[in-house]
């Protein structure tokens, strides 16, 4: 506490007793301001408990009023501070608000606000540089080689792939002092010497072979792409070899046992071989008196081969009938799904059945050959069935219609044969009784189905 006791004087009134009072003059009260401002700032339960850490500098980047925040991981930042600036292609878009380790790779954790107006790719890259040779520390971030893809939003992380610094000032420093104490400088003079003496006398020599050497880079650097998928395609086969060097083991654990049989049957393998030399010179002189007689029957061939060409499409639809005989293409029509469909119309009529059948005059089939042969003529033993007249068919030359199987035994059949055709038919064998049955034309089938007169 600053106590002032400077002042002017004042005067009380008389009743206030004999009391004095010194009032603050404008210089005391300004040393008072100050006093307490600093106590503040620099208390240890003040209102900024991290001292000016947290205090927003004047002159740094401007944030805007939404600023949006990025997480990048570091393996080093070395002397990088909170509040330090982030720019982009030189321009400040932000600062640091945030410098952690994290506790399980023990990389570095750099937050930073960006100005919401600055758009970045989504895998942009991060690097901690210099403003200067001795200058102050920030974050630089730009855009990746490779092509930007998407955009960088709130909350993103740039991956410690992505992240780097720029070489130090005192990398560099302590670079340059390893060469110079133990890197060979006091060894110059000889180097130099030794080079003198080894080029002397022989400068043609030496300007040829740079000469053939800068030909053999620029060749090698026009033929870089082929080299590169050379290499490429060596890495692939060196691949394939080994996933698959069980196979080539078992392979090479074989070999040997083969080639030991081959050695075995050595002998048979060159009689083989020398048979086959006698062979291809017999095959050789069968082909040479062969010519004329392979050319001449080429030569018969050619008018075939021509009326071949000739027939043009006729040749391919012929075979196409033949290899569907006896349906056609037109045929496949009348197939539905795996059936065909087959009208038949049958004539059943026993009538119509009973004259195709004297009609063909055929005997009738039977295992007994012997007896069928001594019966009559079809036409004959069909006729009293089907009767004569206009109902019934007319055979004109087989003659009466004979008693059907009256007195017919196997003894005493007639012969088959039919009678000749200038014979005369036989008289009707007449009776002395009267008839009393009305005569009927229509025969057994005509009595039956109602037919005759």
């Amino acid at each position: 506490m600053i106590r002032a006791r400077t002042g002017r004087k004042a005067t009380l009134p008389p009743d206030s007793g004999r009391r004095t009072a010194f009032l603050p003059t404008r210089r005391v009260m300004s040393v008072l301001a100050l006093g307490t401002t600093v106590a503040v700032l620099t208390g240890g339960c003040g209102v900024f408990s991290s001292g000016l850490r947290g205090v927003s500098l004047p002159g740094g980047a401007d944030l805007g009023d939404d600023p949006y925040t990025v997480s990048i991981r570091f393996p080093d930042v070395v002397d990088l501070v909170p509040q330090a600036l982030v720019k982009v292609a030189d321009v400040s878009v932000g600062s640091v608000i945030g410098i952690t380790v994290d506790p399980q790779t023990w990389n570095a954790v750099v937050t930073v606000a960006v100005n919401r107006d600055v758009r970045l790719p989504a895998n942009s890259a991060a690097r901690v540089r210099t403003t200067s040779l001795l200058g102050e520390k920030f974050v630089e971030l730009a855009a990746p080689a490779d092509g930007a893809t998407g955009t960088l939003a709130n909350g993103a992380t740039i991956p410690i792939e992505r992240a780097g610094r720029a070489v130090e000032v005192e990398e560099v420093f302590g670079a340059l002092s390893m060469l110079l104490n133990g890197g060979g400088i006091a060894q110059i003079k000889t180097i130099s010497t030794e080079l003198n003496t080894a080029l002397d006398g022989r400068t043609p020599e030496i300007r040829s072979l740079l000469d053939n050497l800068d030909t053999l880079v620029g060749a090698l650097d026009d033929r870089k792409g082929e080299i590169t998928r050379a290499l490429d395609g060596l890495n692939r086969l060196g691949a394939t070899l080994n996933e698959r060097n069980g196979q080539i083991a078992d392979a090479l654990d074989g070999i040997g046992p083969g080639l030991a049989e081959l050695e075995s049957q050595r002998t048979q393998l060159v009689d083989m071989l020398r048979s086959l030399d006698r062979l291809s010179g017999v095959a050789t002189n069968v082909v040479n008196r062969s010519q004329a007689d392979t050319v001449a029957d080429l030569r018969e061939l050619r008018p075939t081969l021509q009326n071949l060409a000739a027939s043009g499409q006729d040749l391919p639809d012929s075979l196409q009938l033949l290899g569907s005989f006896p349906f056609t293409d037109a045929a496949a029509d009348a197939f539905a799904g795996d059936y065909a469909n087959l009208y038949v119309r049958a004539d059943l009529d026993l009538k119509d059945l009973l004259d195709n059948l004297a009609r063909s005059n055929q005997p009738f089939p039977g295992p007994d050959t012997a007896l069928l042969n001594r019966l009559p003529a079809t036409a004959q033993l069909l006729s009293p069935l089907l009767g004569s007249g206009p109902q019934g068919p007319a055979f004109p030359l087989l003659g009466p219609v004979p008693t059907p199987f009256a007195g017919y035994s196997p003894d005493n059949l007639p012969s088959t044969s039919p009678p000749p055709a200038t014979s005369t038919p036989a008289p009707a064998p007449t009776t002395d009784a009267p008839t009393t049955e009305p005569t009927r034309s229509g025969g057994l089938l005509g009595g039956l189905l109602g037919g005759g007169s």
